[in-house]
């Protein structure tokens, strides 16, 4: 009871996060205001609002609850093939800690800290590998894995394997089929996110070059600053508007 309780709570927080993140890179798009920003920065702008550190506060505990969920995924769930089963755990690890992470970040923004944007973040973990013996071949081999996430994403949201972990027994067919749509589009957008990352990551590792890496706004802003820019960029915020609802309708009928 408690896990599905984690479970549900975590991924409504996530699928409010991505929400927010579409909304401000629509109306970027549409020209409107707006920005391209990633999570955190998105989170900030809840910050000046009415409640806003309250609001802060009920998603960090929900970005806090998502990682214990993982974390216990990691340690409970069982698999026939043990190759496959320390993948899963490394995997729902890495996802922990990146939500123990944003956690922590939301709680200071809550606290009146200034967001830092995940391009500074990216950079500056890039110049600091890059001087490591080896330094460029891990950012590489970093970029090519956010390549590969990305791969994952959009095999996902084509074969529509992630409903097979909701109970469909509780839908209706026209709502079974609209929302693996939905979460197809949503998926395919984290595809385009991820490919864009992992792309200048390993461009970043080849010219040796920190400030080739970027982050999630980064990645939004290249869309931006291409042809039809507007275009890329309305398309992947309503790509990452679908994701947030795909993490709604996850929070609802995800089995655990």
């Amino acid at each position: 009871m408690w896990l599905a309780v984690l479970a549900r709570v975590g991924l409504f927080a996530k699928g409010v996060s991505f929400a927010l993140v579409g909304v401000l890179a629509l109306e970027l798009a549409l020209g409107r205001g707006g920005k391209s920003t990633s999570r955190q920065g998105a989170l900030a702008t809840l910050a000046d609002e009415s409640f806003g550190t309250t609001l802060l506060v009920a998603l960090a505990i929900g970005f806090a609850a998502y990682a214990l969920w993982r974390v216990a995924q990691a340690f409970f769930e069982r698999e026939e093939d043990d190759s496959k089963l320390w993948a899963k755990r490394l995997g729902y690890l890495g996802r922990a800690a990146v939500y123990f992470g944003l956690t922590y970040s939301v709680l200071k923004i809550a606290g009146g800290s200034a967001a830092e944007s995940q391009n500074e973040s990216a950079r500056k973990t890039t110049a600091e590998v890059l001087d490591w013996p080896g330094g460029t071949w891990l950012v590489a081999v970093g970029g090519a894995c956010a390549i590969g996430l990305g791969l994952y994403n959009g095999y996902r949201g084509i074969s529509q394997s992630f409903v097979d972990k909701w109970d469909t027994a509780r839908m209706s067919s026209a709502a079974r089929r609209w929302t693996a749509r939905v979460g197809t589009v949503g998926l395919l957008a984290r595809l385009v996110v991820f490919a864009l990352i992992g792309a200048f990551a390993v461009k970043a590792a080849l010219q040796y070059e920190p400030s080739e890496a970027i982050g999630l706004d980064g990645a939004l802003q290249k869309l931006a600053d291409q042809s039809y820019g507007r275009w890329l960029l309305g398309l992947t915020a309503l790509g990452l508007l679908a994701y947030a609802i795909y993490c709604f309708v996850d929070a609802r009928y995800r089995k655990v």
